[in-house]
């Protein structure tokens, strides 16, 4: 064809010629989006112990930034492929961390200090099929019912539910177990 390049029957060139037209700082923008989102799930199932599923995530992660770093260095010159590259970089941060938060993966220890309500939350929690330890603490405002359970991170919505219920002003933390060894959650399933 007349006014065709002759290498334009390689294989590849179609996807070449995208990345180099308007659309490529998309494109680009695009994949960065999906190489750090696996980034950043597979860095926090590392994390937590689920080993199994990180690599095969990885394998895909650098599939996806080898494309994207390769079209994005081809393109130096270009303002807008740099742009699309760490406007991806930060938007995957973001989603990453998005997915996280909706997949909640994982198991989550929270303790709730309360001034009142504490025994009260505790039987709450226990209705609900949480295993629930309570004791009596002292803090700087006098005697507090400090309360701790350990749960699946799925179900922190419902247990924050619960605790908003029975005394809105706790002090609650939450943090993330390393490793659970023995007790009542790894016996069974919740009612």
């Amino acid at each position: 064809m007349a006014g065709r390049p002759a290498f334009s029957n390689r294989p590849g060139f179609f996807m070449e010629e995208i990345i180099a037209s308007a659309w490529g700082p998309l494109v680009i923008f695009g994949l960065r989006i999906c190489d750090v989102s696996l980034a950043t799930i597979r860095m926090l199932l590392s994390v937590r112990g689920i080993k199994f599923i990180a690599p095969i995530i990885g394998f895909f992660e650098v599939l996806i930034w080898i494309t994207a770093v390769g079209t994005a260095i081809q393109h130096l010159d270009s303002p807008l492929h740099i742009l699309g590259y760490a406007g991806g970089f930060a938007m995957g941060t973001l989603v990453g961390s998005l997915l996280d938060e909706r997949m909640a993966i994982g198991m989550a220890s929270i303790r709730v200090v309360s001034m009142h309500g504490g025994v009260e939350l505790a039987e709450a929690m226990r209705e609900l099929g949480f295993g629930v330890t309570e004791y009596a603490g002292h803090g700087r405002e006098g005697t507090v019912e400090v309360v701790d359970a350990v749960m699946r991170r799925r179900d922190l919505p419902q247990a924050m539910a619960a605790i908003d219920l029975w005394d809105p002003n706790a002090f609650v933390t939450i943090e993330e177990p390393r490793s659970i060894r023995h007790g009542w959650l790894l016996q069974g399933a919740r009612k």
